[in-house]
């Protein structure tokens, strides 16, 4: 054979050899990116199982390290576009480093989630324990590294989907498990199909119509009436400008914002334009205080005459770590109660290894390090017991459950992101909100800074909001409930139950390829023997 024919024969399968790579390392891509498309503002929410049915072809076949990297490369089509608004919040001055080096982190978990979903994805029932793996990412992705980043869970792509009931069941643990079950099971329906092997249609076809009709059959239990009255609750929304980490600088500019906005609430109230509430609620960190107080507060309560709750940076003696604070203020007796925000945001609020980060960015130097709080995130206001996760907190499960498990009717969520611009933030965290008022069964009054605020209802409902980077009060009626759905009397033994399950699926996983390499080995052995 001459050396042009010996070319040609070789050339095919080079191309063959990494072709199929190619296309698989972008089929995960664009899977990540069909699974981003399904969050807010988009109400996309069928596209999150679309997405991981995507994933599921491309895991298909693969072993370990290449579930790693499919998994990883899966994860940036989500995440690098989903965290945007981290570039919009941190501005040129430091590139898209800081940005697509969170994204890369997050990524990784999936990964790893990929990479397990190998180990299971031969065991029977295949599609409920790679569910369960991926899962099982969002565990420690909510605590580590640095206190975690829970931005992002599978769930909270679906307060608008047939999904969504699921919630008051099993929390974001479950209708996240049933949403990835869902995409794998697409996955194991269509290739059978194409297999033309029928009769093992019925478990995937059933994992893929029984988690939406129960979804959907839960919506009449969703409850919105009031059971123990209803308040009356306004918001303040002061505005500020959007200049991203440089707001820094302008507490004093945020504070007359909200001051004033609070001036033309009680002109409008005085007027008869809106009714008088019974509770005002500010946005976070609209204020900052220190122990001798500050008389415009009490001045601006006064004004409107009834309880607020007053979100404000509060700086104590000679302390250097000041608490984001959310206050009770009473027009007649003034501030009482007040909660600290226990779940910190890294890089934001305080800074890990300070004297490393100092070598990346003179930034560092003219930040300070907040104080966590210890105490549950419960008020009592008004004539009523509120639960008040602050900003980032919503979406972190404990916060809102134990506010909700000590008796609180009502969720406020008191929220700062003007920082990070007109991106997707606002709504994203809008939607985790809808989510928990599902979750829980209670309405969710949300006081932005500069948008979005809204009253929703306890079945995700917007029932009024307000436009970004805008001055606005919001005023409406909310029902107080009491009911304990059964994700509360669970609690986190939802996600336990599921993180254990993903567990023991792995280690049968592991013990069945073990037993596979050496039937195998013993099959070569007897051969060359024989």
């Amino acid at each position: 054979m001459t050396a042009p024919e010996t070319q040609a024969r070789k050339t095919p399968k080079r191309v063959r050899a990494w072709r199929p790579w190619l296309l698989r390392l972008v089929a995960a891509a664009a899977s990540g990116g069909v699974f981003y498309l399904s969050f807010a503002p988009r109400p996309l929410w069928w596209l999150a199982p679309l997405g991981f049915a995507g994933f599921g072809f491309v895991l298909r076949g693969r072993r370990f390290w290449g579930g790693l990297g499919y998994g990883f490369v899966f994860g940036l089509g989500m995440y690098v576009p989903l965290l945007f608004w981290v570039q919009d919040f941190l501005g040129r001055d430091f590139g898209p480093a800081p940005w697509l080096a969170l994204s890369a982190a997050l990524a990784l978990y999936l990964g790893i989630g990929g990479a397990l979903c190998t180990v299971v994805a031969r065991l029977r029932g295949a599609p409920v324990w790679m569910a369960l793996v991926i899962m099982a990412t969002e565990t420690p992705r909510s605590w580590f590294p640095l206190g975690g980043f829970p931005w992002g869970r599978v769930a909270f792509s679906q307060p608008d989907g047939a999904f969504v009931p699921l919630a008051s069941i099993g929390g974001a643990p479950l209708v996240g498990f049933v949403v990835v079950l869902t995409g794998f099971s697409l996955t194991a329906l269509l290739v059978r199909l194409r297999q033309r092997a029928w009769r093992p249609l019925i478990a995937p076809a059933a994992a893929i119509v029984v988690p939406v009709v129960a979804g959907l059959a839960l919506w009449p239990t969703i409850g919105t009436s009031a059971q123990t009255g209803s308040l009356t609750v306004g918001t303040v929304q002061g505005n500020a400008p959007d200049i991203g980490i440089r707001l820094m600088q302008q507490s004093a500019e945020i504070a007359a914002n909200h001051l004033a906005q609070n001036a033309r609430l009680a002109e409008q109230i005085r007027t008869g334009a809106v009714p008088k509430p019974d509770l005002v609620v500010w946005p976070e960190s609209a204020m900052e205080l220190t122990d001798g107080g500050d008389p415009r507060i009490g001045q601006a309560v006064a004004q409107i005459g009834v309880p607020a709750l007053i979100g404000a940076l509060r700086w104590s003696g000679a302390d250097s770590h000041p608490q984001n604070t959310e206050t009770v203020w009473d027009p007649k007796t003034g501030p009482g109660q007040r909660y600290a925000k226990q779940q910190l945001v890294p890089f934001g609020e305080f800074i890990p290894a300070r004297a490393i980060a100092t070598w990346f960015t003179p930034f560092v130097s003219d930040t300070y390090d907040m104080r966590p709080g210890n105490s549950p995130a419960v008020l009592d206001v008004a004539g009523t017991r509120v639960t008040t996760p602050i900003c980032y907190e919503i979406a972190y499960d404990y916060v809102s459950r134990e506010g909700i498990d000590d008796g609180a009717q009502l969720i406020v969520l008191p929220t700062n992101n003007a920082w990070f611009g007109h991106g997707e933030m606002t709504y994203q965290q809008l939607a985790m909100a809808r989510f928990r008022a599902v979750e829980h069964s209670r309405a969710v009054v949300v006081s932005a800074t500069s948008g979005v605020s809204a009253l929703v209802a306890p079945d995700g409902t917007i029932m009024q909001s307000t436009s970004q980077y805008t001055a606005a009060s919001l005023v409406g009626r909310v029902p107080l409930r009491q009911t304990t759905t059964l994700s509360d009397r669970l609690g986190a033994w939802t996600e336990y139950g599921l993180v254990g399950a993903a567990l023991v699926a792995v280690l049968i996983g592991y013990v069945r390829i073990g037993r596979t390499r050496r039937t195998s080995a013993k099959y070569e052995a007897e051969t060359v023997a024989g």
